[in-house]
């Protein structure tokens, strides 16, 4: 198993801190869905998936009607997805995105949290050479599936790795892929129980543990800020 397998390890028991902030910011995603795609989740494949993920989250059906419902709203805010990239301490890449109806705002926010947490906030694209932009799904598993058939069969759809882990197959590819990977998967009946966008590090970086401990207080603090939806960093 790749590199994939050993990110998804090192993060699966890191979530964001509570619910409200999780439905909060699928909520922002379904209505960036919505405005880009329509609001029929059947014509709309990534607002289909999204839904998938806020049901996987125990996100209220309810709240997600409402989400839909701002999109199609013309006094809704009109978010943009906006990403920032900058240097954590002990030379740590960090990429943050956001989803803003004010940028400015966001960037202030964001540069402050940088200083506080001894980083700095670069110009956008500066770490891109250090990511590799990866979609990944969550599956449902189903017994009597073979893996190492399944694995052929999604190749066409020019996946990068597929593996089981515990209930769940995993499957990560070029973030550009997941239109023909969906397709596949319900076609076939499997249960897509969320599906995101990822930044995989391409070579992590070792930190002592208090090294490791200054970076945390800058992921937090950039977690915590209303407007950012995923921060991604090159930490081991």
């Amino acid at each position: 198993m790749g590199r994939a397998f050993e990110y998804r390890k090192a993060r699966k028991l890191k979530r964001w801190g509570n619910m409200a902030r999780t439905f909060t910011r699928i909520g922002k995603e379904i209505e960036m869905a919505v405005k880009a795609g329509g609001p029929d989740p059947a014509s709309n494949l990534r607002l289909r998936l999204l839904i998938s993920t806020a049901k996987n989250e125990s996100m209220p059906k309810e709240n997600v009607e409402r989400a839909i419902k701002r999109a199609i709203s013309k006094d809704t805010s009109d978010y943009k997805e906006v990403v920032y990239d900058g240097k954590g301490p002990h030379g740590i890449a960090i990429v943050v995105e956001t989803a803003t109806d004010n940028p400015t705002r966001t960037v202030a926010n964001l540069r402050a949290a940088f200083v506080r947490g001894k980083g700095e906030l670069g110009t956008m694209g500066m770490n891109d050479f250090l990511f590799e932009r990866k979609c990944s799904f969550v599956v449902a598993y189903k017994d009597g599936v073979d893996m190492d058939e399944l694995e052929l069969e999604l190749i066409d759809c020019d996946i990068d790795e597929v593996f089981r882990d515990e209930d769940d197959i995993m499957i990560y590819a070029d973030f550009k892929n997941y239109g023909p990977i969906s397709k596949y998967l319900e076609d076939h009946g499997f249960e897509i129980k969320s599906f995101k966008f990822e930044r995989i590090p391409l070579t992590l970086r070792e930190l002592s543990e208090e090294e490791q401990n200054d970076v945390n207080g800058l992921l937090e603090r950039l977690e915590n800020d209303d407007d950012v939806t995923a921060v991604f960093h090159n930490m081991a």
